[in-house]
């Protein structure tokens, strides 16, 4: 695999390459979401505009904006050469809006249609993306967030949205590197991009003033990459996780880790004086610290230093699982290079190691790769389930569940907060509990998407 191609190297030799204008879009309230073939000025100026896969035409998609308790409504349209679908990421949805091809919905087919109508019953921050072979689509740019605005929100200056990924390019062209579905990307840690940026483009920019208050949307729309993230230049505090709430703010202090799919919304304030700059840095790939997000201090003061923020209003439909008459379960995650697995079973047969790499399945959660015609666990509405996640890889996995959100159950009994993704790390144990309450076939899957085309997905059923 490519290592990253840091900003520096990739710009090496480049003139004239200014930064790429890079605030969240605004609202689109068409009633249509048009996935079609587009280009991005992905790379700098210099580099030709890429070729990708767009909503609307727009990387990423617009922004979609709707209030606590409405609904979204858009059309599908699909003018992209294959199949699609999309998956509203982290919405406690109707099961039959989810957007999962083959499980919840056909594919849509080339120049048809499919309408998404569903309640919105939480505020927060969430995304929607691809999610026919996601692998690829993703990838390609096929990806937007999705904001559900609180009835009273906080008090800030702006509220800004901030989708990280990472392009895996060729340095010649600034084409997308092909094979999408490399052996190399499916067994070891993913597609790894090797320009890194945010909101399209790899330079992006916020401009702020000193002592501003803004609430910052991250969001990890990365394939594969765990962004670790670390303020400069301001000082903030935590306010919600994958779009839930914190019961507190808790302040930034240190890194912040954002696996993929993950998002965190922050609270921050710019301490820098005007001539400044302040951002964003993430580890890179050589263990130095590298700018990601600009954020330049222009002049003109905001309003005086606010204390430590309230607490977001809390979402419904939080509580806590019962330990004591949960069911228990355990998925074993298995295979990758550099540890294997013996077997496992795929498509109704059993295969050693060597047939099911042949067939491009490189991993297996509790013996089965790819998906079955049974779940995983057929689960009583309002059930409580504990599931224990044991990583017998030499990889991390951001393990995502559809249609709900799950806590982490701590070795003492306590729960961490609501989540629907969690980065699960090699032989360090990991459990979660949930509360079975929203009916139908979900998903819960690797969000290292090679690894869930690769076969790291799985089911669930809830009558």
């Amino acid at each position: 695999m490519a290592g990253e191609m840091t900003r520096r190297a990739f710009c090496a030799g480049t003139v004239g390459t200014a930064g790429l204008a890079a605030l969240p879009l605004s609202a689109q309230e068409a009633a249509t979401l048009t996935a079609r073939v587009s280009t991005a000025q992905l790379a700098p100026v210099s580099y030709p505009a890429t070729a990708v896969w767009a909503y609307d035409g727009q990387l990423p998609g617009p922004v979609l904006r709707v209030p606590q308790g409405g609904r979204v409504t858009r059309q599908l349209v699909n003018a992209l050469p294959v199949p699609t679908s999309i998956h509203w990421h982290g919405i406690r949805i109707d099961n039959a809006m989810d957007g999962v091809a083959g499980l919840t919905q056909d594919p849509v087919p080339p120049g048809e249609t499919f309408d998404y109508d569903f309640a919105v019953p939480d505020a927060g921050t969430y995304w929607y993306h691809a999610h026919t072979n996601s692998m690829e689509q993703v990838a390609r740019g096929l990806a937007g967030a999705l904001i559900v605005e609180e009835a009273e929100p906080p008090e800030v200056d702006r509220d800004e949205v901030i989708l990280f990924d990472d392009w895996l390019l060729n340095p010649e062209d600034a084409q997308f590197m092909e094979p999408f579905n490399h052996p190399m990307s499916l067994s070891h840690a993913g597609r790894m991009g090797n320009l890194l940026g945010a909101n399209g483009t790899y330079d992006p920019v916020v401009a702020t003033r000193p002592k501003e208050r803004l609430r910052l949307r991250l969001i990890n729309g990365a394939n594969a990459r765990v962004f670790i993230l670390r303020l400069h230049e301001l000082t903030g505090w935590t306010v919600a996780l994958d779009g839930m709430p914190l019961p507190a703010p808790e302040a930034v202090e240190g890194e912040l880790t954002l696996a993929p799919a993950q998002r965190v919304d922050l609270i921050v304030d710019v301490v820098a004086e005007a001539g400044a700059e302040a951002g964003l840095l993430h580890l890179g790939d050589d263990d130095s610290w590298q700018v990601l997000v600009r954020m330049p201090v222009e002049s003109g003061a905001a309003s005086v230093v606010r204390g430590v923020p309230v607490p977001l209003p809390p979402n419904p439909r939080v509580e806590l699982p019962s330990l004591e008459t949960a069911r228990r379960l355990e998925m074993v995650m298995e295979g990758g290079a550099m540890a294997g697995m013996a077997s496992a079973r795929f498509e109704g047969k059993d295969m050693g190691f060597r047939e099911l790499a042949g067939r491009g399945q490189f991993w297996a959660l509790s013996g089965q790769s790819g998906m079955s015609d049974t779940p995983f666990a057929r689960l009583e509405r309002g059930e409580s389930v504990r599931l224990k996640l044991t990583n017998a890889t030499v990889f991390p996995h951001a393990m995502h569940l559809h249609g709900m959100h799950f806590r982490e159950v701590h070795p003492d009994g306590s729960f961490g907060p609501m989540r629907d993704t969690i980065l699960s790390l090699p032989d360090e144990p990991l459990e979660i509990a949930f509360v079975a309450d929203n009916p139908g076939k979900w998903l819960l899957h690797c969000h290292m998407l090679a690894h869930a085309a690769a076969g790291m997905i799985s089911w669930i059923e809830v009558a």
